[in-house]
């Protein structure tokens, strides 16, 4: 059966042009609040990424973490994840949704039980920032039994050799880290040097969807549009922050934000 993921990527091809995949923190700042923007922004963005929120994160930028803080404080628990998710793809069926976190809150979830409230909550792809190659093989494994993709994360400093056992074992999607760095930070590498990091990864096998992550903006994602997909989480992140802080439409806002991100790639 074709996953829905690799739909997704198929219609943005035929397009011609990459597909846009969204970040936001599940419950950030409420969790009814949370699932309107996910509803709201499904009507530009082609994969939604929802993140759990975590209290100690590695990949993390200050905007991310800010969301998170605010989900936490909400009281936001891992069965809330999985209830906004599944109330999301209730009404957005043909939306694929990919849950973000860290491999400790799994473990102690137990990997089981948790890959089957995936299934149950019709979750599409899991990235488990913490849980590199190769000591993901086995949870991996259990992931493609359920249906559900595991994405690999590669990065510049990826061996050569590593890249290519890493690229073997992936499932439909391979989230390429743009620079070193946590997540919003301002691109510290030209887009040109992105590209071309890019490009040795998805060259080694052009039937696997590679999308770039860190450090994309409205400023930025024009230049960086011939990749399959690109990741934006902390500028929506930064747009959550500053409508509460302006007592506005976080919904809206949010949504105008993902628009116009969506128009510059088009």
């Amino acid at each position: 059966m074709v996953s829905l993921i690799n739909e997704v990527f198929k219609k943005a091809r035929n397009a011609k042009r990459p597909a846009l995949l969204t970040y936001t923190v599940a419950g950030d700042n409420t969790k009814k609040k949370s699932l309107d923007i996910l509803k709201s922004i499904s009507a530009h963005a082609d994969i939604c990424e929802l993140g759990f929120p975590h209290n100690t994160p590695i990949a993390d930028g200050g905007q991310i973490q800010t969301s998170a803080y605010r989900a936490i404080k909400n009281g936001i628990k891992i069965n809330d994840v999985f209830t906004i998710a599944k109330a999301f793809k209730l009404s957005k069926k043909t939306t694929p949704i990919i849950l973000m976190g860290y491999y400790n809150m799994i473990y102690q979830y137990d990997e089981n039980k948790f890959l089957k409230k995936c299934k149950s909550s019709k979750i599409d792809g899991l990235i488990v920032v913490d849980l590199p190659y190769p000591e993901n093989k086995s949870f991996s494994e259990k992931c493609k039994r359920k249906g559900i993709n595991f994405v690999q994360l590669v990065s510049p400093t990826t061996s050569n050799i590593r890249l290519k056992k890493i690229i073997k074992d992936s499932h439909d999607m391979i989230y390429y880290i743009s620079m070193l760095s946590t997540t919003g930070g301002k691109l510290k590498v030209s887009p040109k040097k992105i590209l071309e990091n890019y490009f040795k990864i998805k060259n080694q096998n052009k039937s696997k969807n590679v999308v770039i992550g860190f450090g994309i903006t409205e400023k930025t994602i024009k230049s960086l549009k011939k990749a399959d997909g690109l990741v934006v989480g902390s500028a929506i992140c930064k747009e959550i922050s500053k409508s509460i802080k302006n007592r506005q439409n976080a919904v809206t806002n949010v949504t105008n934000v993902v628009r116009r991100l969506k128009n510059k790639i088009k």
